[in-house]
Formats: structure tokens, sequence, C-alpha cells
């Protein structure tokens, strides 16, 4: 089995969020992709088959499998590109979560993804705590994740949560965002650990939910976001109603073949 590595939202090796893709001819068990992910120790691992119409996708970390993911999408799309398993210009994907799409559009990988709004809620119990925090401008849930405002991007950069207790928030995720510097609207960090990532260098689908927040409180519907983790990623917005439209770049960083001899 294939495999490569590359780094999403990025346009040099070593940014960005890294993510494993599989291209195969057709879905193995499900416990071998789980099995394949923790071996592959990154945020996600993609698996990608054909079907009519275009491509199945699914996304398993160390720990689980999850309903939707940015970043190992944009890396699949590139890696059906850069193959040759796909000429033209868009990629139909089918997931849990329903129907993505894929277009090149210049250099960029634009995606279609669902919006994922949140709703104003009180924190569960351990979520301020756990990150280390008294109070926030905002506290909200997706379908996936909590959203945590914060004013500022010190505050942002400040936390250091303890993971531990984060794990037992009842959640995919929680993101915390925060005003962004010229030229970003907004930045923002985003921690799972509750499926074995404690912080994602680059969270595609988080931003399905902030791209709805933003636009909202900022008026607009074009933004441009910063992940601000170590590694860090740029991201190119677009809310359009009930889809949002995330685009970057990506660079394949490592080609090699998974021995599954006697699996």
């Amino acid at each position: 089995m294939e495999v490569l590595v590359i780094d999403a939202f990025a346009d040099r090796p070593f940014a960005g969020n890294p993510a494993a893709v599989c291209l195969l001819p057709s879905m193995p068990a499900d416990s071998l992709m789980q099995s394949i992910a923790a071996e592959m120790n990154l945020s996600e691992t993609a698996f990608v088959a054909p079907e009519s119409g275009g491509y199945h996708i699914r996304w398993f970390t160390p720990a689980a499998e999850v309903d939707l993911c940015g970043h190992a999408t944009l890396a699949a799309s590139h890696a059906l590109w850069e193959s040759g398993q796909v000429v033209g210009e868009e990629i139909a994907f089918r997931c849990k979560a329903g129907r993505l799409g894929a277009r090149r559009e210049g250099d960029l990988i634009v995606l279609d993804f669902p919006a994922k709004p949140a709703q104003e809620c009180s924190p569960p119990k351990g979520l301020l705590e756990s990150l280390g925090i008294e109070s926030a401008v905002w506290i909200a849930r997706s379908q996936y994740d909590y959203l945590v405002v914060l004013d500022s991007c010190a505050r942002l950069s400040a936390l250091e949560p303890n993971f531990s207790l984060l794990a037992k928030v009842q959640a995919r995720g929680v993101i915390v965002t925060a005003p962004g510097n010229n030229p970003y609207d907004f930045v923002s960090r985003f921690f799972a650990p509750a499926v074995g990532v404690n912080e994602d260098p680059v969270t595609g689908s988080a931003h399905c939910c902030l791209a709805v927040y933003w636009s909202e409180r900022l008026g607009k519907t074009r933004l441009s976001a910063y992940q601000a983790s170590t590694r860090g990623g740029e991201l190119r917005l677009d809310h359009r109603g009930e889809r949002v439209d995330l685009a970057g770049r990506a660079v394949t960083v490592m080609r090699g073949q998974l021995q599954l001899d006697g699996v």
C-alpha cells in the first residue's frame, strides 16, 4: 500500500499540518485503517478509494475515526492531482458528513465544506479550568466542538492547556479564537486530546465553524485566517450560507510503501 505524507495549508515543507494519504482501489477493514493511522501517528490519515462519480474518503486519528477533516482532504486532493489519478479541475468526495468538493484555483486548492455554526452555551464542567482561563468573550457549541472566543491574540498565544483535563470535555475538540492582526481577520488554536490530538497544527474543519462566527461579527464573507500553532498555517475562507470554501496549498514531503504481509 502506497502512503504519502503531505503538508497541508502550507507552501513549503515542514509547515502547515502533515497528513498521511493512502490512495486505494477499495476501502480496507476499519481495524486495518485504525492500525495504519496509529502507526503513522499524525493527526489524521486519509483513506481514499474511487467510486461512481468521485471518491470515498475516510479519516482516522491515531485513536479514532472522525466524520470531517479539512487538512487531510486538502492533502488527498493534492495527492490525486499530483499522481495523475485526476486530470480535471474538480474532485467530488463522499464522506460520513455528506458530499465535499475540491477544485483548483491557480496554485490554491479550494475545498467546498458544510458550514458548522455554533450556538451559545454555558461552559461545560472543566472547560475553562482545562484552558487555564477564568472567563471568555463568548462560549458556544457546534456539531463537533466547543468554541471559546478570547479578546486578544496575546491571551490565545499564552494558553497552556491541561490536556488530561481537557480530554474529559464531551466533544471532539475545543476551538479557541481571537481577533487577528493585519493581514489576518482572526487567529485560532485547536485542541482535541479526546481523539488523540493534543494540539492540531491547522484544522480545516474547525474553520467551518470559525468562518460562520467571524463572518457574522465582521460583516464580510471572505476572510483571512491564521492557526497559531507551532507550525502555523494560513487559510482563505469564503462563507457561502450553508457552505464554506477553505482554500490553501499543499506540499508532498514523503512517499513510501506500507509492508502489510501477514496482516
